[in-house]
């Protein structure tokens, strides 16, 4: 108990001394508050059109302007990040669902196995992502829950290869083999050894794939195929403003930030943890 208290106290003092975990943190609590609070309070419904203020400039009473329905942008930015966060989220769950425990699977059975699950791997990476979802999507269907699907695939061989890697180091390890000894069976093995002495590398990489889920699903939503109208996105923002740019700016402006600060901080995230978990860097701190 005092050791586990211990551990904690250790990971958040580093976490503290490490400005990407604390700059990546700040950014992400910010995205989820905000996304949070629009499910309660928007400064204007963020759906409602009102065509007399279309395309007000940035004052008092609209913070961000307003588009070309009239609807205030600040509003629309704010249920936009519950759109980012369910894709994100729902997307990443699939792909580490279905990721991880097919790399689990390779490491321990080995053989035909593991190179079957390989090869596919390498083979959906032949792929360019972005390719892949708008394939996945143009037979799909446009629509959020088709986008979902389509980056959950894309971002299961990124798992399986990462979860098999870091597996078959650790089914090298000395006290596994001394499981082994003791009678344990593989998939026991595999759950209260392999996988506990992995997560926190499958972690970091949710992390990761999270913040290119948003990207992906604003790139899908700005090519007309991912989320549909009236779901609010960040992607779709971009795409209606491309036509006014030089005009109204700022219709652009605050969706593309949203986004670039959205998966700065998960980047950041995901590169403080790693550097908080990598065992060298603790020895030397």
């Amino acid at each position: 108990m005092g050791g586990a208290m211990i551990d904690r106290d250790s990971f958040m003092a580093r976490g503290l001394r490490n400005r990407s975990f604390v700059v990546g943190g700040l950014l992400t609590l910010a995205l989820i508050a905000i996304a949070a609070l629009s499910l309660v309070w928007t400064p204007h419904d963020p759906l409602k059109i009102v065509i007399p203020k279309r395309f007000a400039p940035p004052s008092a009473t609209h913070w961000f302007g307003t588009d070309q329905f009239g609807r205030d942008v600040l509003s629309y930015i704010m249920a936009g990040a519950q759109t980012s966060l369910v894709v994100g989220f729902v997307s990443v769950a699939i792909g580490a669902l279905f990721g991880i425990t097919l790399g689990l699977w390779a490491a321990a059975a080995r053989g035909a196995i593991e190179e079957a699950v390989m090869r596919a791997s390498d083979f959906m990476f032949a792929f360019p992502a972005i390719l892949l979802a708008i394939m996945l999507v143009a037979t799909l269907g446009p629509g959020a829950v088709n986008a979902i699907v389509a980056i959950g695939i894309f971002s299961i061989p990124v798992f399986a290869r990462l979860t098999r890697g870091a597996a078959n180091s650790v089914w090298a390890r000395e006290f596994v083999l001394a499981a082994r000894a003791a009678g344990k069976g593989t998939f026991r093995i595999t759950i209260e050894h392999v996988l506990p002495n992995i997560a926190s590398v499958l972690v970091v990489q949710a992390t990761i794939q999270f913040a290119l889920a948003i990207l992906a699903e604003a790139a899908l939503s700005y090519l007309g195929i991912g989320s549909q109208p009236p779901t609010p996105s960040w992607g779709r923002m971009l795409a209606e403003a491309q036509s006014r740019i030089f005009q109204n700016a700022w219709l652009a402006v605050y969706p593309g930030a949203a986004i670039a600060l959205s998966v700065l901080g998960l980047n950041l995230l995901g590169d403080g943890l790693r550097d908080i978990g990598d065992p060298r860097l603790a020895r030397k701190r």
